[in-house]
């Protein structure tokens, strides 16, 4: 099938017009992966008038199950593939039924990786015995993070365990040999068969949502986990010491909602290391996330201004310190090479003038979360009369609760502002604060598929600071309420949000 070129670069701004989309990673689908629910979701989106599909990172996610701590920033993640999308490309003779979920509202990732697994190893084998390996070639030359990427994954599936516990010459892409014949060189080919049909899933998916006026857009955290393709392979990028050890990591300093702030882990770069070879990895990464997204969401975007640094032998975030960042020479040496990017900066948290101003000089939207407005005074700038066109309006985010597991935890005081604020009684708080995100100024809306579903706390993707239990939501078709589409088709026309037709694509 046709393939996108590796030289491929972005074009235009976010959005031209008013826009509406919906946020769901495909995970939460009720199949979780790239078959028939996520061509069915594009349609549903289609019937409510909705021109955007936003999802989470699709990276490879590592044993956390979280999409924001992937073992590479180029790979897409082999769980996600559909298996019967590779029965029906040839790849499998029968797929046995997926384990049921049992009524559960989680995923079961674990069973997911048992049912994929051996019918993934089986997919290859035929593959082979079919004479298309030729085929793996063709498709590396166009992606040079694959074989790296491909050597690490073998290498990490056959240890068990981060690289930095392999023995010593393993520790480095320079000391692994990868000869013809051996066990190790049929590993690396079976992972690049695997990013070779997610692929194939991805563009026919791609290309279904946007014969129907959908774009989709993706989610690109700043930071990359410590055990991954990418910190292995490029050490020299990153505050390491000589034997791979992080000498400070990344995370966020404490706050009225934590007294240790949060220490997420991150290896941190050296952007000194990055700015002399003009930033290539950056240019890479972001090609390459727009040969398959329309549009991406960038995570913790205050971090290019300056970002908290802690000592790695800290156990908390309280002893860090702000460090600067590369600021516009990045995105200047990005948009040298790839163009105008269509780009939504998450500026939440500890944002400075200085962010502010970054955001600003730069011109991409920022974002404007609705739970987060009922509080601060008239002057908060998430509150619908303040917000500004250029920008995205959420009700919540996957990190937030959904709106009605906020609203069922808000003290009465705390209601009453927002009862106010939106000329609301609270008896549908849910379809009030979606009607509010809908006819704000920003230029763009997007709506938690929870709340579609008018669900509460039990189905919210995240909770922050907390390590187990997270990610796991997903939904079923009958949980869709009749006439929830045309609602929100509806809306959609009353504010201006109603896509023009597949040309906007």
């Amino acid at each position: 099938m046709s393939r996108p070129s590796s030289s491929a670069a972005p074009a235009g701004p976010l959005v031209t017009g008013r826009a509406a989309g919906l946020l769901l990673h495909l995970t939460s689908l009720p199949g979780a992966d790239l078959g028939e629910d996520a061509y069915r979701f594009i349609d549903y989106l289609g019937e409510a008038g909705q021109s955007i599909w936003q999802m989470l990172p699709v990276g490879p996610a590592g044993p956390s199950n979280s999409p924001y701590a992937a073992r590479s920033a180029f790979a897409g993640d082999p769980l996600l593939l559909s298996m019967a999308a590779l029965a029906d490309d040839g790849y499998l003779d029968r797929v046995p039924p997926p384990p049921s979920p049992g009524g559960s509202i989680h995923v079961d990732f674990e069973a997911r990786r048992a049912y994929k697994e051996p019918l993934l190893r089986t997919a290859f084998k035929l593959f082979v015995e079919h004479g298309r390996l030729e085929e793996l070639q063709a498709f590396e030359a166009l992606r040079p993070w694959l074989h790296t990427y491909a050597v690490f994954s073998a290498l990490r599936n056959s240890h068990g365990e981060p690289w930095w516990l392999w023995d010593e010459h393993l520790r480095t892409p320079a000391g692994v040999e990868v000869a013809e014949g051996t066990p190790l060189a049929g590993e690396v080919a079976y992972h690049k068969f695997l990013q070779f049909c997610f692929d194939e899933q991805w563009e026919r998916l791609r290309t279904y949502a946007h014969a129907r006026g959908i774009r989709l857009w993706g989610d690109l955290p700043i930071f990359v986990d410590r055990d991954s393709a990418d910190v292995w392979a490029n050490q020299h990028l990153y505050k390491l010491d000589e034997d791979g050890n992080p000498t400070v990591v990344s995370g966020v300093p404490p706050d009225v909602f934590s007294a240790t702030g949060q220490r997420w882990g991150n290896p941190v770069y050296d952007w000194d290391a990055m700015e002399s070879d003009g930033y290539r990895w950056w240019i890479e990464r972001l090609r390459t996330t727009f040969q398959l997204f329309d549009a991406v969401r960038i995570d913790h975007f205050r971090g290019f201004e300056s970002a908290w640094e802690i000592p790695a032998h800290e156990e908390t975030a309280i002893h860090g310190q702000w460090v600067p960042g590369p600021g516009d020479r990045l995105f200047a040496a990005l948009e040298a090479e790839l163009g105008e990017l269509p780009i939504l900066v998450e500026d939440l948290g500890i944002i400075t003038e200085e962010v502010r101003a970054l955001r600003d000089r730069l011109g991409y939207p920022g974002m404007a979360v609705l739970q987060f407005a009922f509080e601060g005074g008239p002057d908060n700038p998430y509150l619908p009369r303040n917000q500004v066109e250029n920008s995205v309006v959420f009700t919540g985010t996957h990190d937030n609760d959904t709106t009605l597991g906020w609203w069922e935890s808000l003290p009465e005081p705390h209601r009453d502002v927002v009862r106010m604020e939106l000329g609301i009684d609270g008896s549908d708080i849910v379809d009030d604060m979606i009607r509010a995100a809908y006819a704000s100024v920003g230029r763009t809306v997007l709506i938690p598929m929870q709340d579609v579903l008018k669900l509460g706390g039990e189905a919210r993707m995240n909770r922050p600071a907390v390590l187990d239990g997270n990610w796991g939501w997903r939904f079923e078709w009958p949980q869709v309420p009749p006439g929830r589409a045309a609602w929100l088709r509806e809306l959609a026309i009353a504010t201006g949000r109603l896509p023009a037709g597949p040309a906007d694509v």
